[in-house]
């Protein structure tokens, strides 16, 4: 890339930015100025994420494009990296902003203060997170993502949004607090935090050394694996991404996958074949925490009488198969993943928003016992942005209802749609070129079957209630600028079924590229010759 080109990659971080601060000065009383800024915000974000894509698959299977601000050397820079994955994370992140924002624009922007501000620092944080080659700097990412996530979370009023965001808090506060001591302990070590100079040294790291490096990986990872929602670690999610708002519960949908993709970044670059002693630490507990976590959001599933957070019970059981199949290290499994995590990030955003609109009108567990509301955390109290809006026409329960098909198959993955194909190309592999076929691969077999088994019959059990039982009430109102956004991503998710093809074989190239992280390592100290590290192991203590 040559001019303007060459700068392209910090415009994802730009962009929100200067949009939130914007939105700032603009101050809330000129809302619909913020909305269309926001809107040309994101607009622009999706371009310039596509445009990365087609970078990120244009430079050769392993080529990693750096940007090093300040054009200081990369063991001193502030160093960003685009490669397939990152550039995936950066479209699949723009896409649901720009489904959030619009659905949005019919009533939730007006819930609460500052809304417009948060959603682009959540942005910001996220596309940062993304494309970091530094895990000072992820931590930095990671505090913006999770500061505008907090007032995302409690964006409106209510007891039990309220009761669920300060729980988040606590819960991250945490994971914070652990990501930091993690952090310190490998720069202990190492003496560096850049990620590919991270890689160059861990292997050379001296023996007496190693039990601290894995020590302070394993907190890092315990991070990461809060934000990934890993059982145990994931309690907190189903109820506040229940309690958030329609369009916050969307774009947070997205946060459990950056603890999968810092997980599948560090431990293939750091514990990958090239990790000398320490290769392949922590893939048996990546694995064995995954199949618990489809098991628990399986259970979670079956046993939630509420559609939002049967939602959130969904999002545990996409990190579960996400993690379970990282943990296998195969490079054809880790394709499926990518491609699993695509669709099944479109589709859960896709079914945060359709929620509200099908319990729109509805008195949600009215039906059930005191008790049983209770133990869901749910309140009773009058919901204050429950007018209605939008117009009542013959085709909404019609168009609601094959959205949640929709929803149901691809969660499920049952045939036709992308969820089936993403299982497949996870489970193929594991069946193909072998004598034997090895007992994880049964365990992971009956875990994707059984989850999807105990998927359609929550959803089938939830759509009854919402279509059949409740079908002679009056008509949902909605508007066009809300069901809109659901079926862009329920399309989107047809075409992933329709064309897979393009779609696999670039998920293929970035499987590729991850497991063989000496090209990210060259590509990013490139600037440094033949020179791995400027300090010894050690040095940096």
């Amino acid at each position: 890339m040559t001019g303007w080109k060459d700068h392209l990659i910090i415009a994802p971080i730009l962009l929100p930015l200067l949009a939130g601060a914007l939105m700032i000065l603009i101050g809330e009383r000129r809302r619909n100025l913020q909305a269309t800024l926001g809107l040309v915000s994101v607009a622009a974000l999706l371009v310039v994420a596509i445009a990365l894509l087609a970078v990120a698959d244009s430079t050769g299977n392993t080529s990693t494009q750096v940007y090093r601000l300040g054009n200081w050397p990369s063991l001193f820079a502030i160093v960003l990296a685009l490669d397939r994955l990152s550039a995936l994370m950066l479209v699949l992140t723009a896409i649901l902003g720009v489904a959030a924002l619009v659905y949005s624009l019919a009533r939730w922007h007006r819930a609460g203060a500052h809304f417009h501000p948060l959603f682009q620092f959540q942005l910001m944080g996220l596309n940062g997170a993304f494309l970091t080659g530094d895990l000072f700097n992820l931590f930095v990412f990671f505090e913006v993502m999770l500061a505008a996530s907090y007032g995302l979370a409690l964006h409106g009023s209510g007891a039990p949004r309220v009761r669920a965001g300060l729980h988040y808090i606590v819960v991250n506060l945490t994971a914070s607090l652990l990501f930091l001591v993690g952090v310190s302990m490998l720069y202990g070590v190492a003496g560096t935090l850049n990620m590919a100079d991270l890689a160059a040294r861990i292997p050379a790291v001296a023996p007496e050394d190693r039990a601290l490096v894995e020590t302070g990986a394993a907190i890092l990872g315990v991070a990461f694996l809060i934000k990934a929602a890993m059982w145990p670690l994931g309690f907190w999610l189903p109820t506040t991404y229940a309690a958030a708002s329609a369009p916050a519960a969307a774009i947070l949908s997205i946060l459990s996958k950056v603890g999968i993709y810092a997980v599948l970044r560090l431990w293939l670059l750091l514990f990958g074949a090239a990790g000398g002693a320490s290769a392949g630490f922590g893939g048996v507990w990546l694995l064995g925490g995954g199949l618990l976590s489809i098991a628990f959001g399986s259970v979670a599933v079956l046993a939630t009488q509420n559609m939002a957070r049967l939602a959130g019970s969904a999002v545990l059981v996409s990190s579960g198969t996400l993690l379970a199949a990282v943990g296998v290290g195969q490079i054809a499994v880790t394709s499926g993943a990518l491609f699993y995590m695509a669709s099944s990030v479109l589709a859960i955003a896709g079914f945060f928003l359709l929620t509200e609109l099908i319990e729109r009108g509805r008195d949600i567990g009215a039906d059930m016992l005191a008790v049983t509301r209770e133990a869901y955390g749910e309140d009773e109290e009058e919901n204050p942005y429950k007018e209605e809006t939008g117009v009542a026409i013959p085709a909404t329960k019609a168009i609601l209802g094959m959205s949640f098909m929709g929803c149901a198959l691809v969660l499920a993955g049952l045939p036709p749609l992308s969820g089936f194909i993403a299982k497949l190309t996870i489970l193929v592999p594991l069946f193909a070129g072998q004598g034997t076929v090895s007992v994880t691969t049964w365990v992971l077999l009956a875990a994707l079957l059984l989850s999807g088994m105990a998927m359609i019959i929550a959803m089938t059990r939830s759509g009854i209630d919402a279509f059949w039982v409740s079908a002679g009430g009056p008509l949902p109102r909605v508007r066009m600028l809300e069901i809109g956004p659901v079926l862009v991503l329920l399309t989107l998710c047809v075409a992933l079924s329709v064309k897979p093809a393009p779609v696999l074989r670039y998920m293929q190239a970035a499987a590729q590229s991850l497991h063989a992280p000496q090209h990210y390592v060259r590509d990013v100290l490139s600037d440094r010759g033949s020179q791995t590290s400027v300090l010894p192991p050690g040095g940096g203590r």
